[in-house]
């Protein structure tokens, strides 16, 4: 029998996540994790080192073990309602173990409560991060104003590759404001905007993270066609659900690339299985690239870490023209690519202000930023110029690419 004791909510942030982030950085990771704290939709698992944010109440499982897991929730006095599921889970929900999802999921998949049987898949409802920054995968920092960046001159070939951006969307005004950069390259679709502000002219914590996206794509390959998506909303947070069925959206509509500089950790580090399965019934011509996140840490993220995604690190250019692995930079043996971080970007007008802070910082347009969520796109437009130049798919570009000799052990190939 599986024993359960009463759940509490995990909701005890580590101060030393807090003192890992860089001081100019500090505000922007405590309102983060106040966000996190106050949203009823959000669970944080505290535990250290298996840290991952999940959706209260839900338990995802294999659609073949669904009445068996049915049935041994229910000899544990466990109230199991089936939801709607996706990507060929089924969804059950919880609602009197609503914190308890965890400690169900790990002794679920104990094989000594499956005697002679297999063990069923099973797992939380995982929350999707965008990878601009620090805190489990959300940005460390916040963007900062910076001067305009003169368009690079457009490709006339690259309108023929298409690119899929599954992010916060795009800023409702992209095309006019950074008309050089985005008119007539991505179809305007009311469901694609980026909400971004958190009220009046001020930016929600990820508002615009979309759209500095598309930005860095476009340096890397002017003249693209692109189609933004929403899967996170304008503070960054989304879940697997929203990204899968983004991701099946795009797939329908035949990209040659698709970026995701966003992702999740997993209890136990445990591959996302709606994602592996969505990810997998892709065509076989479609590139996926995803950020590797940005903990510094070698813990896998998803759906970075899968066979079938081009996982991407950052580094950083030093003063004097040399290349570092970046501080905030997730790697290891799961790593693909690596590309330059720090970037600056095409971004929204609009104003930061964090509680703490005395005044408000104005932008116009432009913004610097850094996290592997600007590495992946680096590696995406590259990817798609190199089709361009070479009159090549998109697979045949990304292992071009990667054929390259490995910047550093856990870093895979350098993508300039």
């Amino acid at each position: 029998m599986i024993k359960l004791g009463r759940g509490a909510r995990q909701r005890c942030f580590s101060e030393a996540v807090v003192s890992k982030v860089p001081e100019s950085a500090e505000l922007y990771q405590r309102a983060f994790l106040q966000l996190i704290a106050e949203d009823k939709n959000i669970s944080f698992h505290a535990e250290r080192g298996r840290e991952f944010l999940y959706r209260p109440g839900q338990l995802l499982v294999g659609a073949e073990d669904q009445q068996r897991v049915i049935e041994k929730l229910r000899e544990n006095n466990i109230i199991a309602r089936p939801g709607e599921g996706f990507a060929g889970m089924a969804l059950l929900l919880l609602p009197n173990n609503a914190e308890d999802i965890p400690r169900i999921v790990r002794l679920l998949r104990d094989q000594r409560n499956w005697p002679n049987q297999r063990v069923p898949l099973v797992q939380p409802h995982h929350v999707i991060v965008g990878h601009g920054g620090l805190v489990m995968g959300n940005p460390g920092d916040r963007p900062y104003p910076t001067d305009p960046i003169s368009a690079p001159k457009t490709d006339d070939r690259l309108r023929d590759v298409r690119v899929g951006i599954i992010d916060t969307g795009i800023a409702a005004g992209a095309d006019s404001d950074h008309a050089d950069w985005f008119a007539a390259r991505y179809v305007k679709e009311e469901d694609d905007v980026d909400a971004a502000y958190s009220g009046g002219d001020f930016f929600a914590l990820q508002g615009g993270h979309g759209t500095f996206v598309a930005g860095v794509i476009q340096n890397a390959a002017p003249g693209v066609t692109f189609d933004p998506e929403v899967a996170l909303d304008p503070n960054g947070f989304g879940d697997e659900k929203r990204l899968c069925a983004k991701i099946t959206e795009l797939g329908r509509k035949k990209v040659d690339v698709l970026n995701l500089s966003l992702g999740c950790f997993t209890e136990d580090d445990v591959a996302s299985e709606p994602l592996r399965r969505t990810i997998a019934a892709l065509p076989d011509a479609i590139v996926v690239v995803a950020s590797a996140g940005n903990q510094g840490t070698q813990r896998p993220s998803w759906p970075a870490a899968l066979g079938r995604v081009t996982a991407v690190a950052a580094v950083e250019q030093q003063r004097d023209g040399s290349l570092v692995p970046a501080w905030y930079s997730n790697w290891g043996h799961w790593v693909d690519a690596c590309a330059i971080g720090n970037r600056a970007s095409t971004y929204l007008k609009g104003e930061w202000q964090l509680p703490g802070e005395a005044s408000a910082t104005p932008f116009a347009l432009w913004a610097y930023w850094y996290g592997t969520s600007f590495a992946a796109p680096r590696v995406t437009g590259r990817i798609a110029a190199t089709m361009a130049s070479d009159g090549i798919t998109a697979v045949q570009a990304r292992d071009k690419l990667l054929s390259e000799p490995e910047f550093q052990p856990g870093y895979g190939v350098f993508v300039k």
